[in-house]
């Protein structure tokens, strides 16, 4: 019983140490507060509105013939199109798109009418400037809606005029697209909920990254105590966890509930089946941020290695690009990336509505991790970050 209540003292040692010195690290309380209080608002306002609307167009109308200016006329009349005027050439308009003046081009050729006049295919061609994807979108979308409008119309016509009128001329079947999960079908609602796992991730694993760095520097700059080395490996790591768990804490629960709250992302989910999903995804990047201690030797060197793993984890998490259409290199390298599994987890509880039980799979698979991350952090500890702590306190 000594020997336990001595474990139980020495956690609760490292425990007021490590987070003395997190309050005392202006750099550890930037990356503590910044990164998820203000990356999720950043990011959200980027592409808030999710859905853009009246952008501005120009037409170049070769035909100059009555369907091609109906045609016009309903793309103006959708949402996402404002005709802002014509050109008298595609050399016109492509000084207007230059100078910002327009968007998107729609090119009407010669013969637009004759062509749907015979029954062949009337093409409309669109020019889109591709500095924003949503513009190409909304564009895109309203074409394609007044094609099938008008491609409807030129039907109907075509029966009545073979005398078949009594020939239900409406869609006997319509189809209604709901996108589950993102009822918005907005870009936000889509990308965001995945990204915040991602910056749950990397939040944590650079603030260990960071004060593994610390760890070389003078200690009166701060306030190395070499407590922690009179400490178990087992209870430093677990006095280390329970720390910064705590400090972010308050964090944390503004970035997966207030940011979906503040800007109408979806939220379906149960909170207390999201929260104990949360639970293996945080330990399990708290474990791979202390793996990460025993090769960080400064402090601003998780500056470079946050560059470069952000585009690389946004990649592999499957947001960007799908998992199955991987190779298997990449595929493994996926499956021991905790925000890998953090984010299909999060997505399907959270935008769809799924219970605990139904990601099993992913679940399970966090808690894999964090204790796979945990035996290997122990390892590095006792074997590479031990041994030269007593030299940096005498530092």
């Amino acid at each position: 019983m000594k020997k336990i209540f001595a474990w139980i003292r020495g956690l609760a040692a490292v425990y007021c140490n490590e987070f003395r010195l997190m309050l005392h690290d202006a750099g550890l309380m930037l990356f503590v507060t910044f990164l998820p209080l203000g990356y999720p608002v950043i990011y959200s306002l980027i592409y808030n509105p999710e859905i853009v609307r009246e952008v501005a167009t120009v037409v170049v109308d070769h035909d100059r013939t009555p369907m091609s200016r109906e045609f016009v006329r309903k793309l103006d009349a959708a949402q996402g199109v404002w005709v802002k005027g014509y050109a008298a050439d595609l050399h016109e308009a492509q000084r207007a798109m230059a100078g910002q003046d327009c968007f998107t081009i729609f090119e009407i050729p010669e013969g637009f009418q004759k062509r749907s006049g015979r029954g062949e295919t009337a093409e409309a061609i669109m020019y889109c400037e591709m500095s924003l994807l949503l513009r190409y979108r909304a564009c895109l979308v309203a074409a394609t809606d007044v094609s099938q409008v008008m491609g409807a119309e030129i039907q109907t016509r075509d029966i009545q005029e073979l005398g078949l009128g009594s020939i239900a001329t409406t869609d006997p079947m319509p189809v209604n697209s709901v996108a589950m999960g993102n009822i918005k079908s907005g870009f936000d609602s889509f990308i965001m909920p995945g990204v915040l796992m991602l910056i749950l991730q990397q939040c944590i694993v650079l603030v260990l990254g960071m004060r593994g760095g610390a760890r070389h520097e003078s200690p009166k700059l701060i306030g190395y105590d070499p407590i922690n080395h009179d400490s178990s490996v087992v209870a430093t790591m677990i006095g280390q966890m329970a720390a910064y768990f705590t400090i972010m804490f308050v964090p944390l629960m503004f970035l997966f509930h207030y940011v979906p709250l503040i800007f109408a992302f979806p939220m379906a989910g149960d909170p207390w089946e999201i929260l104990a999903f949360m639970l293996p995804m945080v330990l399990a990047s708290m474990c791979m941020g202390l793996c990460l201690q025993a090769f960080v030797w400064e402090r601003e060197a998780v500056f470079v290695l946050w560059v470069v793993t952000s585009v690389i984890f946004l990649f592999l998490s499957g947001l960007t690009w799908p998992i199955y259409g991987m190779s298997p290199v990449w595929k493994a390298l996926s499956a021991i990336c905790p925000s890998t599994w953090g984010v299909e987890g999060f997505i399907r509880m959270n935008s769809n509505g799924a219970s605990l039980a139904q990601v099993g799979d992913c679940y399970r698979n966090l808690w894999i991790l964090a204790g796979g991350y945990f035996v290997l952090a122990w390892v590095l500890h006792r074997f590479v970050i031990r041994p030269t702590e007593p030299r940096a306190a005498r530092a």
